[in-house]
């Protein structure tokens, strides 16, 4: 599971992390492996429970290894033997709740690691950063001063001041405002990619990820089901725990003509994905997207409305059909329909996902 072809920066090498409790060890990692280029943003996405904050902590020296090893820059920080202590891995850690120094003023805060600097280089980088994370004028205020978002930039700057060779982000927009994490989410991908420093986030929130990683694993227990790119988790999902997680969609039943190569569901046929199809399948499921569903007055095919939740620009319909087989859609908001009120509804799926059928 690499993302670099030829000595990946930071390589996370089939690690096993665990707790002994009463001399019995409850394995929690099982042989993870992914690897980052200098500058990639990576993501641990998952759910409570999955494992995602242990490998973090174990990149950064909290937590020993059972087995496996991490490498960071050429240089092995842990395996089964040894850990490298926390201080000496130059590796930056941004808390999920950012841990600032309540009596330091914020340039002190952002300082806090810069202290071997002489006074005009310490003050020189302090307001380099203060300036990068858009809080100039902000350096004498204290941290109660501030909104939760300046709070989290002002824990990113003090994490960048030294420099660190790679950034970990343990959950750091989970105290903020729904609708503010995916804006500051960019706004971090945009300062990570000035700086080009390495970093790895850890999320139970797939829109934080898909604003800021470049690679993304998603983690079931234990384990990295699937790496790679937002695009292709949504529309290549390598199994149906993926396809369910990711995005929004349902799993329609389809019956599979081999000769024609396509499968034929109720909304009509669709050309066979190999993806996820065995050879002697003819029983399949079909990932529907709530964007594959198009509203079509003009369509011969409706479905009633039995769900409806208003999203601003558009509406997320739960939709039956006839059979009471259940699809999303996602409506632009000015088709406002009544639930119990049927609509024309249309196909247009680009990118066709089966998996074997579920009885």
């Amino acid at each position: 599971m690499s993302s670099a072809s030829s000595s990946p920066h930071l390589h996370v090498d089939t690690i096993r992390v665990g707790y002994r409790i009463h001399r019995e060890m409850h394995e929690i990692v099982h042989g993870l492996s992914f690897s980052l280029a200098r500058g990639e943003i990576g993501c641990l996405l998952g759910q409570s429970g999955c494992g995602k904050t242990t490998v973090l902590r174990a990149i950064a020296g909290f937590e020993s290894l059972i087995d496996g090893k991490i490498t960071l820059g050429g240089r092995e920080l842990s395996n089964a033997r040894k850990t490298a202590a926390p201080e000496t891995r130059q590796v930056g850690v941004v808390f999920q709740d950012y841990a600032l120094f309540p009596h330091l003023s914020i340039a002190d805060n952002v300082g806090f690691g810069l202290r071997k600097l002489s006074g005009d280089e310490r003050s020189k980088q302090i307001n380099k950063l203060l300036d990068l994370v858009g809080l100039s004028a902000h350096g004498k205020k204290f941290p109660h001063e501030l909104s939760g978002g300046q709070q989290q930039r002002v824990a990113l700057a003090r994490a960048l001041a030294p420099q660190p060779d790679l950034l970990l982000l343990d959950e750091p927009f989970s105290n903020l405002d729904v609708d503010l994490r995916e804006r500051l989410a960019t706004e971090v991908r945009d300062i990570l990619k000035e700086v080009g420093t390495t970093a790895v986030l850890v999320t139970h929130d797939q829109h934080e990820a898909f604003a800021i990683a470049d690679r993304i694993g998603v983690m079931h227990d234990g384990a990295i089901v699937q790496w790679d790119s937002a695009y292709n988790l949504y529309h290549r999902p390598a199994n149906r725990f993926v396809a369910d997680f990711i995005g929004l969609g349902v799993f329609a039943p389809g019956i599979v003509d081999p000769d024609s190569k396509q499968v034929r569901i109720e909304l009509g046929n669709l050309p066979l994905d190999q993806q996820g199809f065995q050879p002697g399948d003819a029983r399949v499921d079909i990932l529907l997207r709530a964007d594959d569903v198009i509203h079509d007055d003009m369509s011969s095919v409706s479905a009633e409305v039995v769900r409806k939740a208003f999203r601003g620009a558009e509406f997320l319909y739960t939709l039956k059909l006839a059979s009471g087989q259940q699809l999303l859609a996602l409506v632009p908001s000015h088709h406002d329909h009544a639930i119990g009120e049927h609509i024309g509804i249309r196909l247009d799926a680009a990118h066709v996902v089966s998996f074997p059928r579920v009885e």
